[in-house]
């Protein structure tokens, strides 16, 4: 009932006036229905929202896929290969997981800095590849597949990727759009990031567009709330095509 009540008044909201939205006693529904948010919203040149949310869900998308990629070959050779030195490495892999982000965020500026990535389309993709949580997720899951299946994969002549990409990867369906739904909607609601990084309007994120509504001269509350019910639609649809395998793999 809370999460509905949010999603509920976001969306009168953004027919309502800026007084309207800050009117006091609360009132629920508009007194006039006003469309002018959304006019405002779609025609802005100065803060392009489609523009944004189409370059935002290009790097959502190509995140997830070289994401997934990364995380799982790390977690495969965790799981499944032996060498020198990999405790050690493990327990630096697991130690990413207790650092928060905002403690090294200005490390992390610095080295895409020196890396001339600063306002290019590859400072938005690459930093958030690669997580400890999600190596250690898969790894989890690559414990449990049977030995049986790679030892058979070995015996007709598979090498250590072909038995990656023929046996690992169509068993780990589920717990990849478990995991592809959380970095997506990570790429998808990245604000501070994007906001130290790209001043290029032609690669801005959506997350930054929105709070470009709140000016100097005050917040455009109805705008922001209009911008923001068209931002929701991408997650929501995401999770409603794919409810069935996410609460399966948290099963």
């Amino acid at each position: 009932l809370i999460s509905r009540f949010a999603l509920a008044w976001m969306f009168l909201a953004s027919f309502k006036t800026k007084s309207a939205v800050l009117a006091t006693p609360l009132k629920l529904l508009p007194e006039n229905w006003i469309s002018t948010n959304y006019k405002a919203v779609f025609m802005s040149t100065q803060n392009p929202l489609l523009q944004a949310m189409a370059m935002t869900l290009l790097v959502a998308a190509l995140g997830v896929v070289l994401s997934l990629f990364v995380n799982m070959m790390a977690s495969y050779v965790f799981a499944r290969l032996e060498f020198y030195g990999k405790k050690l490495l493990w327990a630096y892999c697991i130690l990413t997981m207790y650092i928060p982000g905002l403690t090294i965020l200005i490390t992390s500026y610095l080295v895409v800095y020196e890396l001339n990535m600063i306002n290019t389309f590859w400072v938005l993709l690459i930093p958030g590849l690669a997580g400890g949580y999600n190596i250690f997720f898969f790894r989890q899951f690559f414990l449990n597949v049977p030995a049986s299946l790679e030892d058979a994969a070995r015996i007709d002549g598979c090498g250590r990727f072909r038995i990656f990409v023929k046996i690992f990867l169509p068993l780990s369906t589920t717990p990849m759009v478990v995991q592809g739904a959380g970095i997506f909607i990570g790429y998808w609601n990245s604000f501070l990031w994007p906001s130290m990084t790209v001043t290029d309007k032609s690669i801005q994120q959506i997350m930054p567009i929105i709070r470009s509504f709140q000016t100097d001269h005050g917040a455009e509350y109805g705008r922001i709330m209009a911008a923001t019910c068209v931002a929701v639609i991408p997650p929501i649809v995401l999770f409603m095509v794919f409810q069935k395998y996410i609460v399966k793999g948290f099963v």
